[in-house]
């Protein structure tokens, strides 16, 4: 079962990446025509425009979500009471359909309904907050949905990589009389490599193929001010029936979490190289 599931994937892969050298239209085919594909993609607006978009909604979900989960992380670290309901609580938010969470921030930056409605209606009718309504501040609307939707489940790997680390080394630090801050930070930190790898690909692989979030919240408005790659993707093999443009956006999308991966075994090899090095 397993072997069937990996080599459909792969083949699924392969698959799109022939396509996207082909002339694929409604229906793939095998008319090969070279690079053509991604010169058109890159001279077209909508997807620089979608490029742009996903580097600045990746960046801040990225570093806001590996902030506040270790944040969150260290604070849960402290054995506090009612742990596992804390815990439940950081991670509902992902256990969520994505449509779900972008219907509800959606709901509560609506001009009329949501905060910006209920604070004018309690007196003070100058506050606005209404990111969604302008395309020079919808981005921001979505960056927020997706720091609430991902920092959870940052958090429980992040708390993970610190129960992971040896007792003998908080004892160590705490008899040098190092500030529990700068343990966390300066040597705890350094010591959950893995776990913070792991992190970092999950967080980077759901924010490139960033979809339900998008289309539940501004369906890639106003204008194409919130337009994502793989709205690109799915708009071109199913509305506009390219089915070669869209497996050349789709393999674009692939590249960077390729290189992630690799990266994360080049790294994990070199670990092990180092350890038997020093056997």
């Amino acid at each position: 079962m397993i072997a069937t599931a990996i080599g459909v994937f792969v083949i699924c892969i392969i698959f799109s990446i022939i396509w996207s050298f082909t002339s694929s239209k409604l229906f793939p085919n095998f008319n090969f025509i070279g690079l053509d594909q991604y010169q058109r993609l890159w001279k077209t607006e909508r997807w620089t425009v979608s490029v742009n978009n996903l580097w600045f909604f990746g960046a801040m979900s990225l570093v806001f979500n590996m902030v506040f989960g270790y944040l969150l992380a260290v604070f849960m670290d402290q054995r506090i009471r009612q742990e596992d309901a804390f815990r439940t609580i950081f991670l509902y938010p992902f256990a969520m359909s994505s449509v779900v969470t972008g219907l509800v921030w959606q709901w509560m930056m609506d001009p009329n309904f949501g905060i910006q409605g209920t604070v004018r209606n309690l007196g003070w009718t100058d506050f606005a907050f209404a990111p969604l309504a302008r395309g020079d501040t919808a981005i921001y609307g979505l960056v927020v949905a997706g720091i609430w939707n991902g920092v959870g489940v940052t958090m429980a790997i992040l708390l993970a990589g610190l129960r992971g680390v040896d007792a003998e080394i908080w004892k160590a630090a705490k008899v040098d009389g190092i500030p529990s801050w700068r343990t966390y930070l300066f040597i705890a930190l350094p010591m959950m490599r893995g776990a913070i790898i792991t992190a970092l690909i999950l967080q980077v692989t759901g924010i490139i193929r960033v979809f339900d979030l998008v289309v539940a919240m501004t369906q890639g408005g106003p204008g194409i001010s919130t337009q994502m790659p793989a709205i690109y993707v799915i708009q071109h093999i199913t509305d506009r029936q390219n089915v070669g443009q869209g497996m050349a956006a789709a393999t674009m999308m692939l590249l960077p979490v390729m290189i992630l991966i690799g990266l994360r075994y080049y790294l994990q090899w070199r670990a092990e190289q180092k350890l038997k090095g020093a056997a």
